[in-house]
């Protein structure tokens, strides 16, 4: 059994703990004294696919892929794991029965404290995965937690609760996209968890559909592309195979949103790519059954409450996150409920149909409108996945736009900003990743027009290994730079962000690593930029 817990006393907020030294699985088994961690005979299990196992297994770890955290509340979060011993089989080695997972967390490393525990069952149908939503927590509280299942017991995991409504405290976050396995090593994650931040957004392609050495050479994709639930589940398994992203999973909860590569490139609403309902050939229904096996295997690998498991076709993921009166963060999904791209989605073609499509669903739109009407926060932010300022490449008067980002929806974006400008909302400032480079730029309402005024503001993160090494350069071209004068930083290096946001100030540091080609990159920071709280545009550091 696990030792008894401890209940913080009612004023344990005010005292926050010191941070404690990096997660150690040996620190955590050497505190287990009197709990046994021999092999367990979990059972008779059936696979599929290339990596199939033996019928009989004995067990030794099944926690190869780690351990998460995500969707902090001021008084719970989810805490995630997976049983896989075998990771790279379909059903990851387990048999076809329910196995009880025992959970706990605590105050310290050690456990000595422990606040709560509990038993989930891990299902078969749901590739055996854990997704305990622990509530009665403390605000702004750091916590540890680890998983058992018979004598087994899995590495200790960090996370920490957002702050109560009514406190202001200093948020230390990051946000990062775009982690293709075979372009690098995710060397960024590491150095990400070295921060410890409070909490990290990933926007969307934390993996790639794509078939074993279509995309490069550094690492290789086990199997075919991903079309049939088995093999995203197995796709899922090996990106959290990783070390690195598997250490920031257990140093910090994560809040997770998708963007197309979770299901297959540049998808839109349920129209697939080169669909064609004149041959008959049933496309839509097949993709339909495609992103229904995307989904569910995304929700069974992410630390999301259970109430949001796929239904049919669709996860409700869009969803709001409060930090106290620091900030609120309106989480957006700008793939699941968009209409087809315009003009066959191909770039710099502009015309009047980029204002006929829609990239939210008017559901969202709304819902977004009343965050941010309702927001008693200093900053209202905005996590998602797309570029959403213009990116104009064609010189003179022609607009240009990225038609599979914001510019191709330019009657959603002019929603949002005419919002924003109409009702006064201060402090907005949008995240994004998908584009594999860092990008600052300005947010107005009419791009083509530079004397109108700033009414927000948007970071964007480059990827972590996607497009390889990149050239370094902090040149964008003089087109870019002619037409775009909204924009204020690029850089093609591979990295995160990094951002530390107080009542008055948002301070975003661009972080990068000069090569993922090779493992054990050095972290250095390429620029910096801040916003001044009630002062609208970005001004470099």
């Amino acid at each position: 059994m696990f030792p008894p817990r401890h209940r913080p006393s009612s004023d344990h907020d005010s005292n926050r703990p010191a941070a404690s030294g990096p997660v150690s699985r040996r620190g955590f088994l050497g505190g287990m004294a009197g709990v046994g961690a021999g092999a367990v005979l979990l059972g008779t299990g059936t696979s599929a696919g290339p990596a199939a196992a033996a019928s009989s297994r004995r067990v030794t770890d099944p926690f190869q892929l780690g351990l998460a955290s995500g969707d902090p509340l001021p008084d719970g979060v989810v805490l995630w794991t997976r049983l896989a011993p075998k990771p790279l089989d379909f059903d990851g080695g387990m048999p076809g029965r329910i196995v009880p997972v025992e959970w706990e967390i605590a105050l310290d490393e050690k456990f000595s404290k422990v606040v709560d525990r509990g038993t989930e069952r891990a299902l078969p149908e749901e590739a055996h995965t854990v997704h305990a939503d622990v509530r009665g927590l403390e605000p702004h509280h750091e916590y540890f937690y680890r998983f058992r299942v018979g004598g087994e017991i899995s590495q200790t995991g960090r996370t920490r609760t957002a702050p109560a409504p009514g406190t202001s405290p200093e948020l230390h976050f990051a946000f990062a996209s775009c982690s293709n396995w075979e372009q690098g090593y995710f060397t960024a994650y590491r150095h990400m968890a070295e921060e410890r931040p409070d909490l990290v957004f990933h926007l969307g392609d934390y993996l790639y559909e794509y078939a074993a050495g279509v995309n490069g050479d550094v690492r290789t994709h086990a199997g075919d592309e991903m079309n049939e639930l088995g093999e995203y589940r197995q796709r899922h398994a090996q990106y959290k195979t990783d070390g690195d992203l598997q250490l920031v999973h257990s140093v910090s909860p994560f809040v997770v949103t998708w963007d197309d590569h979770e299901t297959d490139n540049n998808y839109a609403d349920l129209v697939p790519e080169n669909d064609d309902p004149d041959q008959g050939n049933g496309s839509r229904k097949a993709f339909a059954e495609r992103r229904a096996a995307a989904y569910q295997a995304y929700w069974e690998h992410m630390p999301l409450r259970r109430f949001r498991k796929p239904v049919d076709t669709h996860l409700p993921l869009y969803r709001r996150f409060r930090y106290g009166d620091t900030a609120t963060f309106s989480v957006l999904d700008s793939r699941q409920y968009r209409d087809d791209q315009p003009y066959n989605d191909t770039s710099q073609v502009s015309g009047p149909d980029q204002w006929k499509t829609n990239m939210l669903g008017d559901e969202q739109h709304t819902w977004l409108e009343k965050g941010f009407e309702n927001s008693r926060s200093t900053w209202n932010v905005v996590p998602q996945q797309i570029y959403f300022a213009s990116m104009d490449e064609v010189e003179g008067e022609d607009p240009g736009g990225y038609n599979d980002g914001w510019d191709g929806y330019r009657a959603s974006r002019d929603r949002i900003l005419g919002y924003v400008e109409e009702h006064g909302i201060d402090n907005v400032v949008v995240l994004t990743g998908d584009v594999h480079k860092h990008w600052v730029n300005d947010l107005r309402r009419d791009f083509e027009k530079p004397d109108t005024p700033v009414v927000a503001s948007e970071f964007v993160t480059t990827s972590i290994t996607s497009n390889g090494d990149g050239t370094g350069s902090n040149d964008p071209g003089d087109v870019i730079t002619a037409e775009n004068p909204h924009t204020k930083y690029h850089c093609d290096r591979r990295g995160y962000v990094s951002c530390h946001v107080s009542k008055d100030r948002y301070v975003a540091d661009y972080q990068v690593v000069d090569f993922v080609s090779k493992k054990d990159a050095a972290l250095r920071t390429d620029a910096s930029f801040e916003i001044e709280a009630g002062t609208p545009g970005v001004r470099r550091r």
